[in-house]
């Protein structure tokens, strides 16, 4: 099976920049290249929200920079799209949690068993998340002993790769090793606190991932030159806004179509590109419109399985499904 395959691939440049999405135009290759040192690549496993939309998964994003594969959250069918990639879940080097909402944990069993199970890893998996993390995890473990028993002595695991190993983390260096600096740092998600945003350096180049936040000053901080910048985004249409008041507590959560546009202007990045798309009576296009209207720059709306590739320049590769791949 050639589930390295069928991505499609389109070099961001200048003209593309300056459009509403960036144009992909195809250029299929055989197989995932290897990642050129100090570059940093980065796939989006699911885009969506709560909804269970078959389009777009729960919020996950892969990223890998040097001997790391870090996935950032892991929401509904993240194992799935792993899969489809053809990316092992033993070679995954940790789980990053934003904040512990269940649409962007509920596909942690899955994982983390399912993953396992089919990869023998043989290492625990390190995971790192705001206050209460290492309580979930410990939580997990405890309604999967049965499972975590049987697997061993059934299937023949090994026992360390069912083990997780978790971190309560706040705004701080989460670790510096082999060329790779990962950084956390502190969002705005409304009530929802402590919520984290990421930085992933490694190079000369960089990845801003926003987690669930709305306008945050804190983020532009961090995230100011970076090369890739993904984030949320929430819109919502006037007569949605106007006549649910549920609407309007999950719009002051995120980060309005407006807002996103100040938060481009003032960080400039190589690339914008959204993420977990928050919609109520709106459409992703009016999202993109409405940014425009205040935001000229490179910008992006992202798909579930779009790969980014960050280096001198920013390229994107668009998955096409290899035929009779079951």
């Amino acid at each position: 099976m050639h589930r390295h395959s069928a991505f499609r691939r389109a070099v961001v440049s200048a003209v593309a920049l300056l459009l509403s999405s960036v144009s992909l135009a195809p250029m299929a290759h055989a197989q995932t290249p290897a990642l050129p040192s100090g570059e940093i690549r980065v796939t989006l496993l699911g885009t969506g929200t709560p909804r269970p939309l078959m389009d777009r998964f729960g919020p996950s994003i892969l990223v890998e920079a040097g001997h790391e594969k870090l996935i950032f959250d892991v929401g509904r069918g993240a194992m799935q799209r792993l899969f489809q990639l053809g990316v092992s879940y033993a070679d995954i080097t940790g789980v990053l949690l934003t904040h512990l909402h269940s649409d962007h944990t509920v596909g942690l069993p899955d994982l983390w068993l399912t993953g396992w199970l089919i990869s023998n890893r043989a290492t625990p998996l390190e995971m790192w998340g705001p206050a209460g993390t290492r309580k979930m995890a410990a939580a997990l473990q405890s309604a999967y002993s049965f499972d975590l028993d049987i697997r061993v002595r059934d299937d023949k695991v090994p026992a360390a790769g069912g083990r997780i190993v978790a971190h309560d983390i706040s705004e701080q260096v989460i670790f510096d090793r082999g060329g790779v600096k990962v950084t956390a740092f502190l969002v705005d998600h409304g009530l929802v606190r402590p919520a984290l945003g990421y930085r992933v350096d490694a190079g000369k180049h960089s990845v801003v991932l926003s987690g669930d936040t709305r306008y945050s000053p804190n983020l532009i901080s961090h995230a100011k030159g970076t090369d890739l910048l993904i984030h949320e985004v929430g819109a919502a249409s006037a007569e949605q806004m106007s006549r649910d008041a549920h609407t309007r507590t999950i719009i002051a959560h995120h980060t309005t179509p407006e807002d996103a546009a100040r938060i481009f202007n003032q960080v400039r990045p190589k690339l914008a590109v959204f993420s977990h798309i928050v919609l109520r009576g709106a459409t992703a296009d009016d999202a993109l419109r409405t940014t425009r209207l205040t935001y000229a720059g490179p910008l992006q709306l992202g798909e579930d399985l779009m790969r980014f590739h960050v280096g001198n320049e920013v390229t994107i590769e668009r998955f096409v499904p290899p035929p009779n791949v079951h």
